[in-house]
């Protein structure tokens, strides 16, 4: 696969079992398990992480701004088949897949106040830190 952030290439060729854009809010869940950032819920940024990385090995994906468009290549799409995931909707045999975030979606983030979301965050990328 290739990925590039609006006009910019952020990697030419990644071969893995997959890759992960994440937004704020889902950056807890399965983007923490990858190994991705955890990002600060008004940060207006997305998460781009790889999902076992084999080439490059060591690539740890990329933190990237809302605003632009992601795009997703498929280099070679009769010996790599890709399917693409988003809220439960997949559609298989992708050959380009376009990301971009939708400002005009609302919603309430509801949580309880004696314990502060914006705490455990905090909490979680220490002890990220440390490890």
């Amino acid at each position: 696969m290739s990925i590039k952030y609006g006009s910019k290439q952020i990697i030419k060729k990644l071969v893995s079992d997959g890759v992960l854009v994440s937004t704020p809010a889902g950056s807890t869940a399965y983007n923490l398990s990858v190994h991705g950032p955890i990002l600060s819920l008004h940060s207006k940024k997305l998460s781009i992480a790889p999902i076992s990385a084999f080439r490059p090995r060591r690539w740890k994906g990329k933190v990237v701004n809302d605003k632009s468009k992601i795009v997703i290549k498929n280099l070679n799409p009769n010996k790599r088949p890709v399917s693409a995931v988003a809220d439960n909707l997949e559609v298989r045999n992708a050959k380009l897949i376009s990301i971009k975030t939708n400002s005009k979606i609302k919603f309430h983030l509801l949580y309880d106040k004696n314990r502060s979301l914006q705490k455990k965050i905090k909490i979680e990328q220490l002890r990220r830190e440390i490890n």
